[in-house]
Protein backbone atom coordinates (compact mmCIF):
# COMPACT_ATOMS: atom_id res chain seq x y z
CA UNK A 1 0.00 0.00 0.00
CA UNK A 2 1.90 3.67 -1.26
CA UNK A 3 1.63 5.82 2.02
CA UNK A 4 -0.53 8.64 1.89
CA UNK A 5 -0.40 12.17 3.51
CA UNK A 6 -3.42 14.67 3.66
CA UNK A 7 -2.37 16.40 0.53
CA UNK A 8 -2.33 13.71 -1.18
CA UNK A 9 -5.58 12.69 0.20
CA UNK A 10 -7.60 16.05 -0.77
CA UNK A 11 -5.29 15.68 -4.02
CA UNK A 12 -7.87 12.40 -4.40
CA UNK A 13 -11.09 14.01 -2.79
CA UNK A 14 -10.57 16.95 -5.82
CA UNK A 15 -9.98 14.67 -8.61
CA UNK A 16 -12.90 12.00 -7.31
CA UNK A 17 -15.23 14.94 -8.06
CA UNK A 18 -13.81 16.72 -10.64
CA UNK A 19 -11.45 14.71 -12.86
CA UNK A 20 -11.39 17.38 -15.56
CA UNK A 21 -9.92 19.87 -13.37
CA UNK A 22 -6.38 21.37 -14.97
CA UNK A 23 -3.41 21.24 -12.64
CA UNK A 24 -3.06 24.63 -12.19
CA UNK A 25 -6.76 24.71 -10.55
CA UNK A 26 -5.64 21.22 -8.39
CA UNK A 27 -2.52 22.77 -7.54
CA UNK A 28 -4.52 26.08 -6.30
CA UNK A 29 -7.37 23.92 -4.19
CA UNK A 30 -4.48 22.07 -2.81
CA UNK A 31 -2.18 24.57 -1.93
CA UNK A 32 0.56 23.19 -4.13
CA UNK A 33 3.12 24.57 -6.52
CA UNK A 34 1.36 23.91 -10.25
CA UNK A 35 5.18 21.30 -10.08
CA UNK A 36 4.88 19.92 -6.87
CA UNK A 37 0.96 18.84 -7.75
CA UNK A 38 2.16 17.32 -11.15
CA UNK A 39 4.85 15.37 -9.59
CA UNK A 40 2.50 14.11 -6.86
CA UNK A 41 -0.12 13.19 -9.70
CA UNK A 42 2.92 11.17 -11.45
CA UNK A 43 4.04 9.63 -8.67
CA UNK A 44 0.42 8.60 -7.33
CA UNK A 45 -0.38 7.39 -10.98
CA UNK A 46 3.27 5.30 -11.09
CA UNK A 47 2.19 4.02 -8.00
CA UNK A 48 -1.18 2.95 -9.15
CA UNK A 49 -3.30 4.44 -6.63
CA UNK A 50 -4.69 6.81 -9.80
CA UNK A 51 -5.55 3.96 -12.05
CA UNK A 52 -7.47 5.57 -14.56
CA UNK A 53 -9.93 8.95 -15.75
CA UNK A 54 -12.97 8.10 -17.00
CA UNK A 55 -16.79 10.10 -18.20
CA UNK A 56 -19.39 8.86 -16.07
CA UNK A 57 -22.43 7.86 -18.22
CA UNK A 58 -25.80 7.95 -17.33
CA UNK A 59 -26.96 4.01 -18.63
CA UNK A 60 -30.72 5.37 -19.55
CA UNK A 61 -29.54 7.61 -22.20
CA UNK A 62 -27.46 4.92 -23.92
CA UNK A 63 -30.21 2.68 -23.53
CA UNK A 64 -28.90 0.69 -21.28
CA UNK A 65 -32.21 0.82 -19.16
CA UNK A 66 -32.21 -2.54 -16.96
CA UNK A 67 -29.71 -3.24 -14.28
CA UNK A 68 -29.30 -6.80 -12.33
CA UNK A 69 -27.29 -8.31 -10.20
CA UNK A 70 -26.70 -11.84 -10.30
CA UNK A 71 -25.91 -14.04 -7.87
CA UNK A 72 -24.17 -16.90 -9.20
CA UNK A 73 -22.48 -20.61 -7.51
CA UNK A 74 -20.12 -22.49 -9.31
CA UNK A 75 -20.30 -26.65 -8.97
CA UNK A 76 -16.52 -26.83 -8.45
CA UNK A 77 -13.90 -24.68 -7.01
CA UNK A 78 -10.63 -25.96 -7.94
CA UNK A 79 -8.57 -23.53 -10.04
CA UNK A 80 -8.85 -24.63 -13.08
CA UNK A 81 -12.71 -24.45 -13.26
CA UNK A 82 -12.88 -20.96 -11.63
CA UNK A 83 -10.39 -19.46 -14.12
CA UNK A 84 -12.36 -20.91 -16.92
CA UNK A 85 -15.38 -18.91 -15.71
CA UNK A 86 -13.29 -15.58 -14.87
CA UNK A 87 -12.07 -16.11 -18.38
CA UNK A 88 -15.68 -16.14 -19.47
CA UNK A 89 -17.09 -13.22 -17.47
CA UNK A 90 -14.38 -11.09 -18.44
CA UNK A 91 -15.06 -11.39 -22.20
CA UNK A 92 -18.91 -10.74 -21.41
CA UNK A 93 -19.28 -6.75 -22.45
CA UNK A 94 -22.46 -6.70 -20.38
CA UNK A 95 -21.19 -7.43 -17.08
CA UNK A 96 -19.88 -4.04 -15.91
CA UNK A 97 -18.46 -6.03 -12.14
CA UNK A 98 -17.70 -8.96 -10.91
CA UNK A 99 -16.63 -9.67 -7.19
CA UNK A 100 -15.89 -13.03 -5.59
CA UNK A 101 -18.05 -13.83 -2.63
CA UNK A 102 -17.63 -15.40 1.10
CA UNK A 103 -20.90 -16.82 2.07
CA UNK A 104 -23.59 -19.45 0.19
CA UNK A 105 -22.91 -17.44 -3.45
CA UNK A 106 -19.55 -17.75 -4.93
CA UNK A 107 -19.69 -14.35 -7.29
CA UNK A 108 -21.72 -11.17 -7.66
CA UNK A 109 -22.28 -9.95 -11.57
CA UNK A 110 -23.42 -6.60 -11.92
CA UNK A 111 -25.30 -6.62 -15.65
CA UNK A 112 -26.41 -3.88 -17.62
CA UNK A 113 -28.87 -4.43 -20.92
CA UNK A 114 -31.08 -2.78 -22.73
CA UNK A 115 -34.41 -4.60 -20.73
CA UNK A 116 -35.81 -7.74 -19.86
CA UNK A 117 -35.43 -9.35 -23.59
CA UNK A 118 -31.79 -8.49 -23.96
CA UNK A 119 -31.63 -9.97 -19.82
CA UNK A 120 -33.15 -13.25 -21.15
CA UNK A 121 -30.67 -13.26 -24.28
CA UNK A 122 -27.77 -12.46 -21.74
CA UNK A 123 -28.95 -15.36 -19.55
CA UNK A 124 -29.73 -17.97 -22.13
CA UNK A 125 -26.68 -17.45 -24.12
CA UNK A 126 -24.32 -16.86 -21.65
CA UNK A 127 -25.07 -17.63 -18.25
CA UNK A 128 -26.57 -21.25 -18.00
CA UNK A 129 -23.87 -21.98 -20.62
CA UNK A 130 -21.07 -21.04 -18.34
CA UNK A 131 -18.84 -23.58 -17.13
CA UNK A 132 -19.24 -24.68 -13.59
CA UNK A 133 -22.18 -22.57 -13.38
CA UNK A 134 -24.22 -24.72 -10.68
CA UNK A 135 -26.76 -21.80 -9.93
CA UNK A 136 -28.17 -18.28 -10.62
CA UNK A 137 -30.06 -15.77 -8.93
CA UNK A 138 -31.04 -12.75 -10.54
CA UNK A 139 -32.52 -9.38 -9.01
CA UNK A 140 -33.47 -6.05 -10.77
CA UNK A 141 -32.80 -2.80 -9.41
CA UNK A 142 -35.68 -0.80 -9.35
CA UNK A 143 -34.29 2.71 -9.06
CA UNK A 144 -30.93 3.56 -7.60
CA UNK A 145 -30.88 5.07 -4.20
CA UNK A 146 -27.16 6.06 -4.60
CA UNK A 147 -24.64 6.17 -7.45
CA UNK A 148 -21.31 7.30 -6.36
CA UNK A 149 -17.56 6.64 -7.84
CA UNK A 150 -15.68 8.19 -5.22
CA UNK A 151 -14.13 6.81 -2.55
CA UNK A 152 -14.57 7.31 1.03
CA UNK A 153 -10.99 8.59 1.75
CA UNK A 154 -11.92 10.36 4.93
CA UNK A 155 -12.56 7.20 7.04
CA UNK A 156 -8.53 6.96 6.13
CA UNK A 157 -8.01 10.05 8.47
CA UNK A 158 -10.53 8.69 10.73
CA UNK A 159 -8.74 5.77 11.68
CA UNK A 160 -5.31 7.25 11.74
CA UNK A 161 -4.19 5.76 8.01
CA UNK A 162 -2.36 8.67 7.17
CA UNK A 163 1.02 9.50 6.89
CA UNK A 164 2.59 13.67 8.06
CA UNK A 165 2.98 15.66 5.12
CA UNK A 166 6.13 15.52 2.80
Amino acid sequence: MTTLDRTDLRLLAVLQSEGRITNAELAERVSLSPSACLRRLQRLEADKVITGYAAQIDPQSVGLGLQAFVRVQLARHEGAAVERFVEQINGWDEVVACHALTGDMDYLLHVYVADLQDFSRFLLDHLLNAAGVADLNSSFVLRTVKRSPSLPLAQMEKHGAVAASR
